[in-house]
Order: C-alpha cells, then structure tokens, then sequence
C-alpha cells in the first residue's frame, strides 16, 4: 500500500498591524474644483499654479490699483480653484490691505492678538525672543459662531531665511477620507473653543476677561462650502475640543485621526515669502501653519481677516 503524502501546510502572513493608519500610502484624489466643474481660463491675470492641487501665483496685476467688479470676480474664482492665491512684488500697506479685503466682506477684530495701527489689523510681530504659536495645523477662529471668510496677510519685515507658512486643501482631506469614516461623521457637530488655542500662551486674567464674551460653540464637523458647495473637513488641533454625541474616549480617538488629514503634503502648499508678498486664503477651506525656524531673526507681519458666515 502507497503511503499517502502529508498534505502541505497552508502559508499564512504572520499577525501584524500599523501603528497607526491614520495617514497610508496609495493613491489620492487631488481635485481643485467640484467634480464635473471645469477649469476656466482667466482673462485679467496670469495664474502660475504652485501644484497640483493648491496654492498659486498671481502675476500680471498691481493691487495699489483699483480692483473693479470683473477682476474681483475672477480673483474670487481663483480664491475658491485654488484656495489661496499670492502675489509678488506689492508694495502696499495697511489701508490698502484693508481696502482690499472689504471688497469680500466687512473686517474682523482679534482681542487676542497684538493689533497693527488699525483694530482690523492683527499684527504678528517676532522678534529675538522665541517663535510662540501659529506652527500648528489651524484653521482661524473657529471658536467664532462666524468663522472667518478668509485672510489677507503681508509681512512687514521677512527673515533671511525661514518663516514659510504652510496651507492644507480641506476638502482634498474629506475626499480622501475612508467610506467608513465618512459614515461615522456624517451629521456630527463638534465644539470649538478659544481657550485651547491661547492657554499656553495668554495669562490666564487675559482668557477670564474674554471667556464669557466668547462662550464653545458647535460647528458641523464636515461643513459645506457656501459658493463652492464641496464638502470640508471643519476640525482643527487648536480649537476643536470633543464631538458631539461620543464619549470622550472615542471622540479623542476620531478626533486624533481627523487631525492627521492636514498632515498629507499631496493636500499642502508652501509659500517661501519674499519682501512685499502677499498672501490671501479661503479659510473655509483650508488650514495653515506658521513654520518656526527663523530664530532669532525678525518676522513681522500683518494679517486682515473678513467676516464670514456660520457653517453648515
């Protein structure tokens, strides 16, 4: 009798997992515009994308002269292709800086932030003392009912070298998010505070005067853009403080994971600044980082934000 041969043994992959999988390889979804829109030409300026997916250049327009209802027309299309736009060479100050952005909306003030010589005018302003606390993924004052439209910043004195700030594409993040977290944050509200963001940096007799002024509010978690109408991943590191409706364990846990979008640099920009650039971002949009390696040398600069509406 033959003997009958052992049978043979069945290879399996050994048990292994990532540490974390909140960010993997593989392709990505990179669109600028809404699916099915189209990319238009653009009649006014010359428009010199920085990548694929966002930030470009503005060239062939002077912002000390006037902006008339065609060309903020096509700068606005522009703001919402490329979620923000920068210009060279603009030697303008303060007041036109103003007169600039209140063509998209009345202007915001910051009782948080050193202002400039005007109270529209927040004013950044390093010196030899340490770099403090815009290198974090942010999005602007979402602890506002009414976040910010968007933001005109200009630096005032630029470091020999360092100071680049840094922008995600929000909506690229949402796009690219799993099915299965899609799900799970569908609907959701989350909580943004003002304390988080300044704790670490503001006295705290500062932070009692403005907390009751400035009370958490809720934001959708995934908000639509109002005139683009992509849906954007609306959590931030610096003011987003739980989910609403999840216990505190597993909002952190999500949380976390939804902070690690802005991370990807398939979704990011970064702007080197020179003397008299110009930087204008859709913060419905995006998030930005403040990069913190010019130390000590001087950085200054001065930011205009627009009012703008409550999410949805």
């Amino acid at each position: 009798m033959t003997p009958t041969a052992a049978p043979e043994a069945v290879r399996t992959l050994r048990e292994s997992s990532a540490v974390d999988t909140a960010l993997v390889e593989g392709p990505r979804t990179l669109r600028r515009l809404p699916e099915g829109a189209v990319s238009r030409p653009y009649e006014r300026f010359e428009v010199r994308p920085l990548g694929a997916l966002i930030g470009a250049e503005i060239h062939g327009i002077d912002l000390r002269d006037e902006i008339d209802e065609e060309l903020r027309a096509e700068l606005n299309r522009a703001l919402l292709e490329f979620k923000v736009i920068f210009f060279r060479d603009q030697p303008i100050d303060s007041v036109r800086q103003q007169e600039i952005a209140r063509l998209w909306g009345d202007l915001e003030t910051n009782p948080f932030i050193e202002r400039g010589d005007d109270a529209h005018v927040a004013r950044f302003a390093k010196d030899e003392a340490p770099p403090s606390y815009e290198n974090v993924w942010h999005t602007d004052v979402t602890w506002r009912e009414a976040p910010a439209l968007g933001a005109i910043l200009r630096l005032v004195e630029v470091p020999p070298v360092g100071g680049d700030t840094m922008w995600a594409d929000m909506a690229a993040a949402y796009d690219n998010l799993p099915d299965d977290v899609k799900k799970r944050i569908e609907g959701r509200t989350a909580v943004h505070d003002v304390i988080p963001g300044f704790v670490r940096f503001l006295d705290e007799e500062r932070l009692l005067e403005w907390q009751d002024r400035f009370p958490p509010v809720e934001h959708p978690v995934v908000r639509v853009h109002p005139e683009t109408g992509r849906r954007t991943l609306f959590v931030n590191v610096s003011f987003t403080t739980r989910i609403v409706g999840m216990e505190k364990g597993e909002s952190d846990a999500l949380l976390r994971y939804l902070f690690q979008q802005a991370h990807t640099p398939e979704y990011q920009v970064r702007f080197r600044w020179e003397r008299n650039s110009v930087a204008f971002w859709d913060n419905r949009a995006t998030q930005h980082y403040a990069v913190n390696d010019y130390h000590p040398h001087p950085r200054v600069a001065e930011r205009v934000a627009i009012v703008g509406d409550r999410p949805f």
